[in-house]
């Protein structure tokens, strides 16, 4: 099976689109949470997700919106309350096995406290060869990875809307990833909805 692998698309819905179309095509989508901002809702994207039947779970940025804080922010009526009860019935883990591998998926940190933010470099992932699953996806640093700890594979797709990763030039990201072979593939590209200016002051 072909998963395609998204995270932390924060209202991006250009970005999400151009995500679709690189790796396509693929047999499911996952979605490793903060589809949306703290205080700013997209029924676009969400409506797309679950359009495409995608696995979504939720984020720290969820975690805010569908909290009193985002009270004010819902109560738009440009939000489509029927996408806001699917978002609020997402989980914040999901568990699958998938072509006879235990596949966990967690916005942040697999350890407690869970909103962490734990970067490729740190050494802290060597634990990750301890957890109960042979591949981890996760989202929330916006930093693509994919390492091999002991057995456990951990995945992260980097973001499809806000850019941050450095080594990538600022560029957006996702990922595939082939169950059988276990191959993962990196898709970087420009955030669509961004004009980007070169430093020879070229456009």
């Amino acid at each position: 099976m072909r998963l395609g692998i998204v995270s932390d698309i924060h209202c991006n819905l250009a970005g999400l689109e151009k995500a679709l179309e690189l790796m396509a095509p693929f047999d499911e989508l996952w979605c490793a949470g903060d589809s949306v901002f703290q205080f700013r809702w997209s029924n676009e994207v969400v409506g797309r997700l679950r359009d495409l039947g995608a696995n979504v779970i939720l984020g720290n940025h969820e975690d805010t919106i569908l909290s009193r804080d985002g009270e004010r922010a819902l109560a738009s009526p440009k939000v489509d309350q029927e996408l806001v009860d699917w978002m609020r019935s997402r989980p914040y883990r999901l568990e699958r096995d998938i072509d006879g591998k235990r596949v966990v998926m967690t916005h942040g940190s697999p350890w407690e406290p869970w909103k962490d933010y734990h970067y490729p470099h740190e050494s802290v992932w060597a634990k990750a060869a301890a957890l109960e699953c042979d591949t981890l996806i996760v989202g929330h640093t916006h930093y693509k990875m994919a390492q091999r700890f002991g057995r456990v594979l951990v995945i992260n797709p980097g973001s499809a809307g806000d850019p941050r990763d450095h080594r990538n030039d600022f560029q957006l990201s996702c990922a595939t990833w082939d169950t059988t072979t276990e191959e993962v593939v990196f898709y970087d590209y420009k955030d669509p909805t961004r004009n980007f200016v070169k430093h020879s002051g070229e456009a």
